[in-house]
């Protein structure tokens, strides 16, 4: 379980294919506080850690891992927002997040305001997900509040800080993002979706 407020931006150090799997070597500042077998959200994705080596440690993703989300496109040098598994009884500062991504979209508008920027994001509805005004969504493992919500597009708005501490200050028209949607949201689609 996490909460989608990232910890660090790690930058992807190694990329190895094995069978269909990809082990994915990563250099962060929290490194030293891992262990092998814990759990990390990689843009939003859960992953274990599998070898840890001074400052770099590795992940590895299977094929419905890297079929389902953004990480397959990673390259060497990309930066990767990372957040540790919530403890018990911390504060969750951002919102249930599940670290399973629903599936990907795309960057469609990033407009710089005065102090902020909206980066607008379009997704396949087809699937069933949903977003709602003012409700939460995590975009590469980033716990974020939706504006101008519609049936296949939604908005969010970054304030400074967020933008210098995730990857969204790495984000072009035409990115590939990791989402996951708001787990009650889910549920409440399946049981309409039932109903119907």
């Amino acid at each position: 379980m996490f909460t989608g407020i990232i910890e660090d931006i790690g930058v992807v150090s190694n990329l190895k294919n094995d069978l269909d799997n990809l082990h994915i070597s990563i250099k962060s500042a929290i490194t030293s506080e891992l262990k092998i077998d814990q759990s990390v959200a990689h843009n939003g994705v859960c992953l274990t850690v599998v070898k840890i080596n001074n400052d770099e440690y590795t992940v590895t993703a299977i094929k419905e891992t890297l079929e389902k989300t953004n990480l397959g496109t990673l390259q060497i040098a990309d930066k990767v927002n990372l957040e540790r598994a919530m403890k018990l009884g911390n504060r969750l500062d951002g919102h249930i997040v599940q670290g399973h991504v629903d599936q990907t979209a795309i960057c469609t508008n990033i407009k710089e305001e005065n102090g902020s920027w909206v980066f607008t994001f379009n997704y396949d509805s087809t699937l069933n997900n949903i977003t709602i005004e003012k409700g939460s969504i995590t975009v590469n493992g980033t716990s974020l509040t939706v504006v101008n919500s519609k049936v296949d597009t939604f908005s969010v708005a970054i304030i400074p800080y967020t933008y210098e501490h995730t990857n969204f200050n790495t984000f072009k028209i035409g990115t590939t993002v990791n989402l996951e949607f708001d787990v009650l949201g889910k549920y409440v689609a399946k049981l309409v979706d039932l109903n119907k």
